[in-house]
């Protein structure tokens, strides 16, 4: 009789931890969107005691590479999905939906005891990444004219990074070209701990982790020296993003459901979840909520199952609007 009860209690913790299996969402990518995606996460979560969602950062094209192979049901992304992650997808009979769920200005910050820089612009930041750069341009001095013959540190993102993506495009040309002689992470902790504890430091991430930080980092404005967005250097928040007048590294960021995935209960939840309650979470972890009007678009293409991306699959989208993201969603 005992053994028959041991027997019965087996069976029933296994079919307790199948269920509870079954009841696991699986989220990764980009470490931009993560503070969104977790911040959800919990809220819904406490809302929804059994489905688990296990948020992890691996960068954004580490998280497609995952994606792509059927290992997550959700992806984030810091830009659109590259053609070569469509085509990983495809072999592997992935479809995917892609959705906004912000918009964030990528922040470019130093060490508060840098009392030399009050702006950059986008030449001089060119300057300082583009590929040629490595290995000759090492001081502040190369940069400007009346900056200190002091050693440039540079922080930035690894290349499995969507952040890196963005910003290689937007201030480089071309996607992916940058010196390589620099601190890479796509952590981007990693990279607030460096620039705050390097006093001749420079680095780059999401406007959210310098808001976290702000205490020990120092903003740096941008000039595009493009009049038509703006006159002269502006910082990143949520009025200049939304207005357009902090160009070029203002972007949308987005997160990718399998359609697969999509057939779960659970994860149909916690979509529609996220989509619902994203305007106030956004907010709140530093980054810029879209219109309403986005968030319900959003809603009606993963209710109607509108598979692809509005970017043709080509990757970081340079100096995108905000109402020219509702337009392509229509």
């Amino acid at each position: 009789m005992k053994r028959i009860f041991c027997i019965a209690a087996i069976a029933v913790v296994a079919w307790i931890n199948q269920a509870y299996a079954a009841k696991l969402i699986k989220v990764d990518g980009s470490s931009t969107v993560f503070p969104i995606t977790e911040a959800v996460a919990e809220e819904f979560q406490k809302a929804n005691s059994g489905i688990k969602v296990m948020v992890g950062i691996s960068g954004t094209g580490g998280g497609f590479k995952r994606f792509g192979r059927g290992e997550t049901d959700i992806s984030d992304a810091s830009r659109p999905i590259k053609p070569k992650e469509v085509d990983l997808a495809r072999e592997n009979n992935i479809e995917y939906i892609e959705l906004p769920v912000a918009y964030d200005g990528l922040a470019v910050v130093v060490n508060p005891r840098n009392t030399w820089v009050n702006h950059l612009t986008v030449r001089e930041l060119k300057k300082m990444w583009e590929p040629d750069a490595q290995e000759m341009v090492t001081k502040w001095s190369h940069i400007r004219a009346g900056f200190p013959d002091t050693e440039l540190r540079l922080y930035g993102a690894g290349t499995d990074s969507g952040t890196f993506d963005y910003f290689t495009e937007a201030i480089c040309g071309k996607s992916g070209s940058s010196r390589g002689d620099y601190t890479a992470s796509e952590d981007d902790n990693v990279l607030v701990e460096g620039v705050s504890s390097e006093a001749s430091g420079l680095g780059y991430f999401g406007l959210a982790y310098y808001e976290q930080n702000k205490d020990k980092l120092k903003l740096v404005p941008i000039d595009d020296q493009n009049e038509a967005n703006g006159k002269g250097p502006v910082a990143p928040a949520m009025e200049t993003v939304m207005d357009s007048t902090y160009q070029p590294l203002a972007r949308p960021i987005f997160i990718y459901v399998s359609v697969k995935a999509a057939q779960k209960e659970e994860v149909v939840k916690f979509v529609e979840f996220y989509l619902k309650h994203a305007a106030q979470l956004v907010k709140e972890v530093g980054y810029i909520p879209l219109p309403d009007a986005a968030y319900q678009a959003a809603l009606e293409r993963f209710k109607n199952r509108v598979k692809g991306s509005v970017f043709g699959g080509k990757g970081a989208a340079i100096g995108v609007k905000i109402e020219d993201l509702l337009k392509r969603q229509k």
